[in-house]
């Protein structure tokens, strides 16, 4: 069973606007590589030079934000949802 990003709108042009979009990796950091060899170009909007999801970026397994667990190295199993909200500011 795979897991299932959660896309915002602002990069679902990225993703031929799906919402909801399958992968089969075994962490955060694969998944993120998957989605940018499907979708190219939306690596570079959640992760830094270094590979490191970027500060503005929240990225959440089931619920859970990945800041506090393992970063990029979260382990994902079958069936986990993933969240991707970009901060979004204001004046």
């Amino acid at each position: 069973m795979a897991k299932k990003v959660r896309i915002p709108t602002p990069l679902r042009k990225l993703t031929n606007n799906e919402e909801l979009v399958e992968v089969n990796a075994a962490t955060i950091g694969e998944a993120i590589t998957e989605l940018q060899s499907r979708y190219p170009g939306i690596a570079e909007r959640l992760v830094d030079e270094k590979g490191e999801v970027r500060r503005f970026v929240n990225v959440y397994v089931n619920e859970e934000d990945i800041r506090f667990l393992k970063n990029s190295q979260t382990p994902l199993k079958d069936g986990d949802e993933i969240s991707i909200i970009p901060a979004i500011a204001g004046g």
